[in-house]
This record gives C-alpha cells, structure tokens and sequence, in this order.
C-alpha cells in the first residue's frame, strides 16, 4: 500500500516539478513552484537545498522499486545543480552543502554516482567551518555571527556517514563533536527538544540563543545520534534519539501527526523529521530500544493523514503544508497558496516514503 502511494506522489511531482536547465539536455531541475511563474520556470529562484532533498527523495524512490530511468534522473540532477550553481558543488550556507553532500552520497552508494569530487569540495567546506565560537559547532553561513542546529544536524550526518565510506579518520570525531555541541547548548531541559541556535559575540561568547523550537531540528538531531550510536556501545546516543523520539512524540504531534511549518523553506520540516524517525525507528529497534515503536507510529500516521488530505490536480496528488488538514489544488501561477512549493510537496512524498521504507522492511507488521 505504501509503496504503491509513494509512486503516485512520485509521478505527480516529477510531472509538475521537473525540467531541464535551460533547456539543455542531459539536465534535471525542481522547479520551484506548480504552476510555475517565468522566473521559475528559468530557475532564477531554484532553492539549492530544495534540490538536495529532490535528490533524496529520488534515492528513496530507486531503493523502493530501481529503474533505470530514474538512474538516469538521479544523475541529470546532480549535473542540473551543479549546471545552475554555475559549475560549482557548493556556497555560503553550511546546511545547504550538508544537505546536498547527504543526497549525493545516498546516490553514490545506490547507483554508484560518482561523487568523490564533489564531495571532498563538500566535506571540506564543512571541516573549515568549525570554530570555538560559542563552546564550538559550525556556522550556518560563512561570514556570518549565527550558529544553528539545522547546519550542525545534517553536517554531523554527513561526517559520520563519510567515515565509514572512505572519508578523513576524523570525521567520526566531528561528528560526535557537532552533536555533543548541539546537546550542550540546545537542549531544552524542561521538553528535551532542541532549541534552534545562537548568535555569538566577536570575542566568541554567546549573544542569544533563539528558543525556537522547529520540527527540522529534531530530525537532523536525531539524525546524527542514531548514525553515532551504530559505532558506540556505550549507550548514549541511543538515550539521547530516545529522548528526542519522546520529546517530539509529546510536544510536536496531533494525534500522532507531525505539524507543519507553512510553505517556503518551512515546508520541508515536517517531512525531514519524518524521514530520520522512520531512520531512527529502523535503528532503535536493531539496538533492542522500545522507542522505534513509537517513531514508526507517528511517521505513519503522519504519511496517513497527508494522503486522506492530498488535493486533486493534473498529474496526481497535491499534498498540503498541515498534512491534518485538507490540502488546497492551486488553480494558477498567482493563486497564493503554498501547496505550489516544491518544499511543500516533497515533504509530502517523504513522508510516503519513509511509511513504504518501513512496509518493505516488514517493520509495520
């Protein structure tokens, strides 16, 4: 059943969502918006990181059921990021980079991508942007006076992957040290859940800490511990992904289903938590941990209440940014609705996916 919602998601935004860049053959791009404005459709506001998280959910789709055509595309978007990013791999945001180092990864080990290029620029970027600043972690951009957790999250996924596929012998440390960072500082002691980052002063001590709570911080959180624990016995990392399973499962869902954020950039939170507690479920399970049962709960009743509230358009399902509530077709270009993002209807199709990974790992039964 999953399996089967996930391709209809699939083929509904690859037909509205992707084209060549520029028209140039052996190219795939995400268009930004459905229906697309003229600047969209020339990807002058194309969101890199909305790219990367395309990228993985073609991954998800080829582990699912594999294809050649969508080999195909995999690779056509890897050359389309780099083609509109002017040749270049990477930019000043750190979580940008991270995110897109993770997707092309995934693609490496499935369909064996060659990324090594492109990862080293990656890597390397993310290695030079640790400092002592505020007890350490990285910026979220360069050049800036702002750390956060959603850089550090994916970053410290990246560097613990990386480890165990050729990368520095150090990138396990960093990532241990990212996400004990992250703990230290951004945790909060009353809910478990973490806060979203800090301004630093020029000599290094803290400004301000930004007591936001976002559903996207949890998931990168909990990200990195799960990648952690499969290298530690001693316990930690799998009480600190139990604490946050809890800790999202109390404060950040009704009836089970994670909340939204709205569209833009906010619109791939809800999905993002969805995919590392589908990871974490998977994982907690494989360390003998109770909490995968709960995590595997909200991500499918997640993935439920998305479909029961998809729209109808051409080309398939139209997922809505509060997937508890009914989603709203948009009719055109200047109808202002966020189910025209992007960001909007990958979450959507992430959750699906993280709901056909756990069936076909018979972990629904």
């Amino acid at each position: 059943m999953w399996a089967a919602r996930a391709a209809v998601a699939e083929r509904a935004v690859l037909a509205r969502h992707l084209r060549r860049v520029w028209a140039l053959p052996g190219t795939r791009l995400g268009v930004a918006g459905w229906p697309p404005t003229l600047r969209q459709r020339l990807h002058v506001n194309w969101n890199y990181w909305w790219q990367a998280h395309l990228l993985d959910c073609l991954v998800d789709a080829q582990h699912r059921l594999p294809h050649p055509g969508r080999a195909s595309t995999i690779a056509r978007l890897a050359r389309g990021v780099r083609l509109r990013n002017f040749g270049a791999w990477t930019n000043d945001y750190y979580d940008d980079i991270a995110w897109l180092g993770l997707a092309l990864l995934r693609a490496h080990e499935c369909e064996d991508l060659p990324v090594q290029k492109a990862l080293g620029q990656i890597t390397a970027q993310l290695r030079g942007g640790w400092t002592d600043h505020a007890g350490g972690g990285i910026w979220w951009r360069r050049g800036d006076s702002f750390k956060n957790v959603p850089a550090n999250g994916p970053a410290a996924i990246l560097f613990a992957r990386a480890a165990n596929v050729g990368g520095e012998r150090a990138d396990r440390q960093r990532a241990r040290s990212l996400t004990g960072w992250m703990e230290q500082l951004f945790v909060d002691p009353a809910t478990g859940l973490l806060w979203d980052g800090v301004y630093v002063e020029p000599d290094g001590s803290v400004k301000d800490i930004v007591k936001v709570v976002y559903t996207y911080c949890q998931g990168v959180f909990l990200g990195a511990c799960v990648e952690l624990a499969a290298n530690d016995p001693s316990g930690v990392w799998v009480s600190r992904a139990e604490r946050t399973v809890t800790a999202v499962a109390t404060h950040l869902v009704d009836d089970r289903v994670v909340r939204g954020r709205g569209g833009g950039d906010g619109g791939l939170f809800a999905g993002i938590l969805a995919r590392y507690l589908a990871l974490a479920a998977v994982r907690l399970r494989s360390f003998g941990s109770p909490a995968g049962d709960p995590a595997a709960r909200i991500v499918v009743a997640s993935a439920e209440a998305a479909w029961r509230n998809r729209a109808l358009a051409r080309g398939g399902p139209v997922f809505g940014p509060e997937w508890s509530q009914p989603a709203q077709a948009p009719r055109s270009s200047g109808h202002r609705r966020v189910e025209r993002d992007l960001s909007v209807q990958l979450s959507g199709w992430m959750a699906l996916e993280a709901a056909a990974m756990l069936e076909r790992l018979d972990f629904l039964g």
